[in-house]
């Protein structure tokens, strides 16, 4: 997805060939990755931060690709929206201190990008859906001028044949309209970890980050508000599923997977499963031929990779063919913000236990089959750190609800025992993990903080008037730069 594509129309033997190329790649693919010196190298983590771009009065800014250009680093790109943009942080090897070094590049990157923003009157934001975002901002109007945006937008109202619809209820508030624009799906902004993974650990660790990915996202959630409404505690989940959802019913009475997936079961031997299904269950959106220019020892797969670029599940598997080869865990849920050190302490959080818990994965998946794990995400999503999710209890015979604070709790100490596999340093691990522990203790994510500001604001104002000094409130709390768990709160 990160290739530029010129927009045009595509015919039926462009469809044909291209198909004809996925499935000839993902069969390469297969033998590539049981190669001996394949993902032999040292571990290394990597992120990418999407952030908003808004106006002095905390309106959108739609202005990425003018600046762009006046950025002029490769490691900034652009998002579906003219109001986003995306910032490729720099590989960094698992051991030692790579958090902190993580975080520190945001911040070198975020002030660089802030200091270049200002000459135009924009601000830069990390938060996963903005305040004060309006419908009006949810239209092709402010949609990237570029050419694969415009072909993702027509190819996926093409297969659905009818408009979307955005359709969340969260008690007394809620969201429910039509829309034919893919522009509400960009109102979605993220912080993507990626972790490189042996091979023959490939589906151990997968497994685990599906697995554990509910005790992430419920105390990382930071999505709280979206067109002034307090709806899921990471309404991004709900969002993004509702908006880029290609799929009508079928006569036949079965639908298509959803493109937004948690996924559609454990992996049982490798992560060319996860590449096969991909290929196997999804129409092409972008079906353009690439010629092969890499001097590399190993296959670029060009096209499978832009296929695999077209789908959206939690946890993503990536290929790439640099240097002897690697793959990696893209995790993909975790929200943008509140802060470099909250954002940090999610990836610290998600991998090491990932990492730690990956030698019991067999244990736990013989006792949660994989529709109660996709069950735990999105009672997570939607409740955050006041979720029930199903967990297995000693001398069980029946399914058991467990507060899902509880279960993060006893997570940390998976997550340290993770890290200290990846040869993190303990001061490292603990500075990380006492965040998560922090945020746990106060009961206060960005998700919370958001939402109870929100409600406590609206007593004294207008929804409108609360939404925008809600995000002032954001705003300089982000600026400071302390854990979202160290921020006043108003209510309390």
């Amino acid at each position: 997805m990160g290739r530029e594509l010129d927009e045009r129309e595509y015919s039926a033997d462009d469809f044909e060939q291209f198909n004809r190329r996925i499935h000839d790649q993902v069969d390469i693919l297969k033998e590539v990755i049981t190669r001996p010196k394949f993902g032999k190298e040292k571990t290394c983590i990597g992120a990418e931060l999407e952030v908003y771009l808004m106006d002095e009065q905390g309106d959108v800014s739609p202005v990425n690709l003018q600046l762009l250009k006046m950025l002029k680093d490769e490691q900034f790109q652009s998002e579906l929206n003219k109001f986003n943009l995306e910032i490729n942080l720099s590989p960094v090897k698992a051991k030692g201190k790579p958090f902190t070094q993580i975080a520190t590049e945001m911040c070198e990157k975020f002030d660089y990008l802030w200091s270049v923003a200002e000459k135009i009157k924009t601000r830069p934001l990390a938060v996963g859906i903005l305040p004060t975002l309006q419908e009006k901002h949810l239209t092709n109007e402010y949609m990237t001028d570029l050419g694969r945006y415009k072909i993702l937008a027509r190819e996926l109202l093409k297969q659905r044949g009818a408009p979307f619809h955005i359709k969340i209820d969260e008690g007394e508030e809620a969201v429910d309209f039509l829309t034919t624009e893919l522009c509400v799906e960009g109102a979605n902004t993220s912080f993507q970890v990626h972790l490189m993974v042996e091979p023959e650990r490939f589906s151990n660790t997968f497994n685990t980050a599906q697995l554990t990915l509910p005790m992430a996202l419920g105390v990382s959630a930071n999505s709280g508000v979206l067109l002034g409404k307090c709806l899921w505690d990471e309404t991004r989940v709900v969002l993004f599923k509702q908006s880029a959802d290609s799929r009508m019913p079928d006569a036949s009475g079965w639908r298509q997977p959803s493109r937004v997936t948690f996924g559609h079961g454990w992996v049982r031997k490798s992560a060319w499963e996860l590449f096969s299904e991909t290929v196997n269950l999804y129409q092409p959106i972008f079906p353009e031929l690439f010629s092969e220019k890499s001097k590399t020892k190993l296959p670029e797969l060009p096209e499978l990779n832009l296929h695999m670029g077209s789908t959206w599940p939690w946890n993503r598997a990536v290929y790439s063919h640099h240097g002897n080869g690697h793959l990696r865990v893209e995790f993909r849920a975790l929200p943008a913000g509140p802060t470099a050190l909250d954002m940090a302490a999610n990836a610290a959080f998600s991998i090491g236990m990932a990492v730690g818990l990956e030698e019991k994965i067999d244990e736990y998946m013989s006792r949660i089959p994989f529709q109660f794990a996709e069950y735990n995400f999105y009672r997570a999503a939607k409740l955050g750190l006041d979720a029930t999710i199903l967990w297995p209890q000693n001398y069980q015979n029946k399914p058991v609800e467990v507060p899902i604070k509880n279960i993060i709790d006893d997570m940390l100490q998976v997550a340290s025992d993770g890290l200290s596999k990846l040869d993190v340093d303990r001061d490292e691990k603990d500075k990380y993990l006492t965040i998560i522990q922090r945020r746990l203790a106060t009961g206060v994510t960005g998700a919370r903080w958001t939402k109870q500001t929100l409600r406590c604001l609206r007593k004294s104002m207008s929804n409108e008037k609360a939404c925008a000094k809600l995000l002032d409130m954001y705003f300089e709390n982000q600026m400071e730069g302390r854990p979202v768990s160290e921020w006043d709160c108003c209510w309390k």
